[in-house]
């Protein structure tokens, strides 16, 4: 078992575990700080991460950047991944065997590696992965949003995911409001 992330992020790169590396340019392990040892986890790359091989690098990665801020952190505070690590094809939603395989092979030992004080979570897809099992998992997203859940020792920060929020003014506000929450949560745990 790898013990750092760069060594996780090869084998992550190498992976084919599933179909998904057959159509994908570069697999996206994930990247960031972890100043503030919170991990953000969201559904799937892009066409730009695929490109690029880095998380979050398109549209949805400019408003994620925006919401951060709201709660007072910026990427560099945080490590952000997906819960899947290729592209699927036309951007479809990952299917279950997609999203275990990425969970059972990487999410978990990345979360085992960097032991996370808080996950955030966007959108259904990183919900069902991180928390499919429990009585969370099969929860709506919008009664879970905003809620902190503990959960196998963890503590899982629940929001939209960032192209939702881009499409839907309404989730756009909902979003502002669960990340100036997290800012608030996050200023209560390091005082």
């Amino acid at each position: 078992m790898p013990d750092t992330l760069f060594s996780l992020a090869e084998e992550i790169r190498r992976c084919t575990s599933c179909p998904l590396y057959k159509n994908r340019m570069l697999a996206v392990p994930g990247e960031g700080g972890f100043a503030k040892r919170v991990m953000v986890v969201g559904e799937a790359p892009g066409a730009e991460e695929d490109r690029m091989g880095l998380p979050f690098v398109g549209r949805s990665g400019k408003f994620l950047d925006a919401m951060l801020l709201v709660a007072g952190l910026n990427r560099g505070d945080v490590f952000v991944t997906g819960a899947c690590k290729c592209r699927p094809p036309k951007n479809r939603t990952p299917s279950t065997r997609e999203i275990t395989t990425c969970h059972d092979l990487w999410l978990v030992k990345q979360i085992d590696i960097l032991k996370p004080e808080l996950i955030v979570v966007l959108g259904g897809v990183a919900l069902k992965s991180l928390l499919g099992d429990s009585e969370y998992g099969g929860e709506e997203l919008k009664k879970l949003h905003g809620k902190l859940i503990a959960f196998n020792n963890l503590k899982y920060f629940v929001t939209y995911h960032p192209s939702a929020g881009m499409r839907f003014p309404l989730v756009r506000t909902m979003m502002k409001g669960d990340f100036e929450k997290l800012g608030r949560m996050l200023n209560a745990i390091t005082k």
